[in-house]
């Protein structure tokens, strides 16, 4: 495998938007403005200081609704609700991947609810960008192995998450602070 440690990362990211909900055309135009990519980009770079990553790699974001999120949620994990974020990992961390590997390996697809990402946003008193910073940030860390079985797993995932958001404060003028 081609692991990279501090080395460029060539990401592909697909990112659908799979939204057929009442949210604000306002709103949508503010999701549709975010440059996906270069998030992940500028995450997976700095994931690769301290994580072993494929010098290539991909991941699809699907950005939807409340009630295509349940529809997921139950089919996948049995749960009739929505939910914030969903990730599906496409590998298993302890897979062993060819030395001589020339496609990118595909990580998995991460899938986020607008309508929760908003409902949380306003409980927390933050903006909508900073939700979503917190939910994608989430997902890419479950395609990279990283779980929060109990309170202090949790605890590191979401300092980790923390360090990722500050990354991104070159792409939102007004910062991405809560």
């Amino acid at each position: 495998m081609s692991v990279a440690v501090g080395q460029s990362i060539n990401s592909d990211i697909y990112v659908e938007h799979d939204y057929q909900g009442s949210l604000p055309q306002e709103v949508l135009g503010q999701v549709k403005a975010i440059d996906w990519a270069s998030w992940f980009q500028t995450w997976l770079e700095s994931l690769s200081k301290t994580t072993d990553l494929p010098l290539a790699c991909e991941l699809s974001l699907r950005l939807t609704g409340d009630r295509q999120m349940q529809q997921y949620n139950y089919q996948y994990r049995g749960l009739d609700q929505p939910t914030d974020v969903l990730a599906f990992a496409a590998t298993e961390s302890e897979i062993t991947i060819p030395p001589d590997l020339s496609e990118p390996l595909y990580l998995g697809d991460i899938i986020i609810s607008l309508d929760t990402a908003l409902n949380q946003a306003q409980e927390q008193k933050h903006s909508l960008i900073v939700e979503l910073a917190w939910l994608s940030s989430h997902g890419l860390l479950h395609l990279l192995g990283w779980d929060h079985p109990d309170e202090q797993s949790l605890r590191q995932m979401l300092e980790r998450q923390q360090e990722l958001i500050h990354f991104l404060d070159a792409f939102v003028p007004d910062g991405l602070r809560p």
